[in-house]
């Protein structure tokens, strides 16, 4: 066994990375800066969303077959079941395994109006369940699902959300990726309820770094996340110090990777909001190093 404690076990760590569609062409540019930077530490796929009601559907697209195009990494397209009918959402599905695509990350999604209650399409996919089923239907993809160790906020419980994972799972989902939570107890214990319930695809820890702490905190109201009162005080008078709030991101990231190590996770999803510092600094922590250039920008 390795003396690194972020290698707290011998089985090989996995990782994967989330990225958004740009809207302008600086953002453009520090998307694929991000991509440039994380690629060479071959992450298992990476992920693309897809905003709410679709709202993003061309840029997620465009973004993901320029990923097929110009790299070699294997691009996960987020897919939703909101604001589109069946035949819409097929349309998706095949244009994506025509572009090259073959792993899609199938989510419910919300609405497009703020704080509006979820609504199906009459003549749409009533639930992620269905669409999972839908996407296994049209073609061989591997399908991963959200997963929410703090309960989704549209949820009775998390017993109702446990069960709604392996209607997903029994649907045809391969993996489910975590909401982000800074709870560091909540991840394994979900794990373990997840395990009695007998579904045993691999639960990957959704991992959110927190330097933009504000927009963080917003961003954890709306899906449910906690906010330890610890983490809230260690930006307290931070907002004009990005140096500060990027050291402390760093070590709240690294601190919650060596937790989840310990507790024998080896899979882990950066949501990396197109950034790639904090990111590439964990990785090498995990001992991920660069292998060679995967990217031509």
């Amino acid at each position: 066994m390795s003396d690194n404690p972020f290698a707290a076990s011998d089985d090989k760590v996995e990782v994967s990375f989330e990225f958004f569609p740009p809207k302008t062409p600086e953002m453009e540019l520090q998307l694929w800066s991000a991509i440039e930077r994380l690629a060479p530490l071959q992450p298992a796929f990476v992920s693309v969303t897809y905003g709410a009601g679709g709202s993003t559907r061309g840029r997620t697209h465009a973004t993901v077959k320029r990923i097929v195009d110009e790299t070699g990494l294997k691009p996960a397209a987020h897919l939703t079941c909101v604001g589109a009918t069946h035949d819409e959402v097929d349309s998706v599905i095949r244009d994506y395994w025509a572009a090259g695509v073959r792993h899609v990350v199938a989510l419910r999604g919300d609405m497009p109006e703020p704080d509006a209650a979820y609504r199906a399409h009459p003549q749409g996919y009533q639930s992620t369940a269905e669409l999972v089923a839908g996407i296994r239907a049209i073609a061989d993809f591997e399908v991963s699902v959200g997963a929410y160790p703090e309960k989704h906020p549209d949820s009775a419980s998390l017993d109702a959300d446990i069960a709604l994972l392996k209607k997903k799972v029994d649907s045809g989902a391969t993996r489910a990726i975590t909401q982000f939570v800074f709870d560091n107890d909540a991840i394994p214990r979900f794990r373990d309820r997840v395990l009695k319930a007998g579904i045993d695809v691999p639960i990957v820890p959704g991992l959110m770094p927190t330097t933009n702490f504000k927009g963080i905190r917003r961003m954890a109201e709306r899906c449910g996340a906690s906010v330890p009162s610890w983490l809230a005080g260690l930006y307290e008078g931070l907002d004009d110090d990005l140096a500060s709030r990027k050291l402390i991101a760093g070590a709240v990231l690294a601190e919650q990777v060596r937790v989840l190590r310990a507790e024998g996770f080896s899979q882990f999803h950066f949501y990396t909001l197109n950034q790639s510092e904090l990111t590439f600094a964990v990785c090498n922590l995990l001992g991920i190093k660069p292998v060679k250039e995967l990217v031509s920008v």
